[in-house]
């Protein structure tokens, strides 16, 4: 995605009605060259909150109509003008802001006109020409704050442009939010990992945004859960953005008196409708003016908020004063500003300035980074986050190390000269490294998708990369830990517990073991995918693996399996994981030693063992082809599931 750049001199909006708080021509200096300047209005919108689908189409209750949210609502935000909209919990607020924004529409009715620089707007037009910082701030904590922006940079940017220009981008980005010196620290997760600061925090969630120059910028509290001074140094950082031409919309709550002073205008609201709308030395003239003037020495923000508010046990008394005072500003001068500006704007600027948003829009939507630009940087984001988690290198290799050794020394057999005992043995160490395999994969794959489901769906949802490139990254950055941690486990225990010393029968025993690992992670992303959180999925994961375990082979017979539970023991990877390595180690031994006391009772070769177990040797090729199906089957339902996901987080 590109910016809003244009080598044509921008057009300047004229006029200078002092009581309207429009910008003058001496903003211009302010602009930056690479921003252009835009003017978002909107008109006699009116917001009504769907009624939830029920399930029982014939009840008896009567249809839920839909409520209405905000009501005949108009506002402009100008160029120059840092406005912040504001009012007490339940005015409206978020639901102007996801108006504006296209969020949420499909819960959501609205009526009305949303333009910039006169040009209607619809989710696809706002989405190219907008960005929105939301209140909570979603981040790969194991990244630098250099490196997410790069990230951010390779996929938003035009795809035409350099990768030296986009380098250079974000080194501009970083300075101009002064984050040059936090630019190689981690970003941070609470208790895990230490990272930047909160305020550092939020000024990279605008440098995010503002790596693509966006001329229209939204953020939704921009200064909750930080203190004071780190509200003040975020407030500031937008405050530097509107000097450089971006028209920016906050929604703010209780905004201390510093830094209420660095707003120019404000749009307060209440009971869903706009109760003043302008500049911010001109709300107080109309407090006063409709019998509530600020106390001396008092934070307006707080009073004007306080004014509005529906106070518990009076909210008769307080919904009338709040009706009163917003026809109050219906009927001021202050509330035709919108008209104002329509009427008096040059019809020869509104044409080319329309002109040229729509060629910046069509621009910005055709020149997108392609499918591979966007696998080969959500690759190398999942590589460095792979890397830099303990979990998953250093403690998982050593882990499986130990246990290979402990495993090994526990069944310890240097020669293939079998006797009665060793079947057991065997039959043992390979279904346990089966659960090996399981365990060692399920389980690190079970913390994926919850903790990274939030960042996927905000960076989907904004047009940042496809779902399959997310999807395909993960699978292909898994491999090669898969195959190494398997390739640790097989190749220890292997030769030490007494499997059959024979280069193709390891082989064929290391590809088996890559195939039942490979089945179990996929296993487990489709768990991963589905669940909410990491507690869940780890709740669940045990749950639903064991009734694979009890039908692998091992705890219960293959021919003894019950009827009503067939269908289990034919999706279990346990099963021909097992029946595959028992075939394999078993089929070309044609002796085994027997105690001459208990003759009558001795398994004398490897096809008696692979009977005894009701497993058929002529199945090898249909066991590798059930198993491989398998791993497609899991890692397809999980791909499906991530789908559903996306789709619901955009009603």
């Amino acid at each position: 995605m590109s910016s809003l750049s244009d080598s044509r001199e921008p057009i300047y909006y004229t006029n200078t009605d002092p009581e309207l708080g429009f910008p003058q021509k001496d903003y211009e200096e302010n602009y930056s060259s690479q921003v252009y300047p835009v003017t978002l209005s909107w008109r006699d919108c009116n917001v009504f909150a769907l009624p939830k689908r029920k399930l029982c189409c014939l009840c008896n209750k009567e249809e839920e109509l839909p409520k209405r949210i905000l009501t005949n609502v108009s506002g402009i935000i100008k160029p120059g003008r840092l406005t912040a909209v504001m009012g007490a919990s339940g005015a409206g607020k978020s639901t102007l802001m996801n108006m504006l924004t296209f969020k949420n529409r499909g819960s959501l009715l609205i009526q009305g006109e949303i333009r910039v620089n006169g040009v209607l707007m619809d989710k696809d037009k706002m989405s190219n020409l907008a960005a929105y910082v939301q209140q909570d701030d979603l981040f790969i904590g194991t990244m630098t704050v250099r490196e997410h922006l790069v990230f951010r940079a390779m996929l938003k940017m035009d795809g035409h442009v350099s990768k030296a220009d986009k380098l250079q981008r974000v080194e501009n980005v970083m300075q101009e939010l002064g984050l040059t010196k936090c630019a190689d620290t981690f970003i941070g997760t609470p208790g895990k990992v230490k990272g930047i600061s909160g305020g550092e925090m939020k000024r990279l969630s605008f440098a995010s945004e503002l790596i693509t120059n966006p001329p229209l910028l939204f953020t939704d509290e921009v200064t909750s859960g930080l203190d004071s001074f780190m509200a003040l140094s975020v407030v500031q950082s937008l405050k530097t953005m509107v000097h450089m031409g971006h028209t920016i919309m906050c929604t703010v709550h209780q905004p201390s008196s510093e830094v209420f002073e660095l707003f120019d205008e404000i749009i307060l609201m209440a009971e869903g409708k706009v109760a003043f709308s302008g500049p911010v030395t001109h709300a107080l003239e109309f407090f006063k003016s409709v019998g509530h003037p600020c106390p001396m020495n008092y934070n307006p923000a707080n009073h004007f908020i306080l004014t509005l508010a529906i106070i518990p046990g009076f909210e008769s008394e307080c919904k009338g004063r709040v009706e009163k005072m917003c026809e109050h500003y219906d009927n001021s001068q202050a509330s035709k500003k919108l008209e104002y500006f329509e009427t008096n704007q040059d019809p020869y600027e509104r044409r080319m300035s329309q002109k040229l948003l729509e060629e910046s829009i069509h621009s910005i939507s055709s020149n997108g980074p392609s499918y591979f630009q966007q696998l080969r940087s959500v690759l190398w984001r999942s590589w460095i986050t792979n890397i830099r988690e303990p979990m998953l290198v250093k403690i998982k290799f050593a882990q499986t190390l130990i246990f290979a050794l402990f495993m090994g020394l526990v069944y310890l057999k240097t020669n293939n000269d079998y006797i009665q005992e060793d079947i057991m043995n065997i039959n043992g160490v390979i279904f346990l490294l089966i659960i090996s395999f399981t365990y060692n994969n399920l389980f690190p794959i079970l913390n994926v998708f919850p903790k990274e489901i939030p960042v996927f769906l905000r960076e989907h949802g904004t047009g940042l990369y496809r779902v399959d490139v997310y999807y395909i990254s993960k699978m292909l950055i898994e491999v090669p830990f898969l195959i190494a941690d398997t390739a640790i486990l097989i190749a220890i225990v292997y030769w030490m517990s007494g499997l059959t010393h024979d280069s193709y029968t390891f082989i064929n025993a290391a590809i088996i073991s890559v195939l039942a690992s490979a089945a179990a992670s996929s296993f487990g992303y489709a768990i991963s995918a589905a669940s909410p959180s990491v507690t869940i999925a780890l709740t669940l994961g045990p749950l639903l693996m064991t009734p694979f375990l009890l039908f692998g082979g091992y705890f219960l017979n293959n021919g003894s399996v019950p009827d009503y539970f067939i269908w289990i023991k034919y999706t279990s990877w346990f099963l021909y994981s097992n029946e595959l390595m028992i075939v394999n180690q078993w089929r070309d031994i044609n002796h085994i030693s027997c105690d001459e006391a208990n003759s009558t009772v001795c398994i004398h070769n490897g096809k008696d063992v692979i009977q005894s177990l009701n497993y058929d040797e002529n199945n090898f090729v249909l066991d590798l082809t059930m198993l491989s199906s398998l791993i497609v089957l899991y890692r397809f339902l999980a791909f499906i599931i991530l789908l559903v996901k996306t789709k619901l987080s955009k009603c």
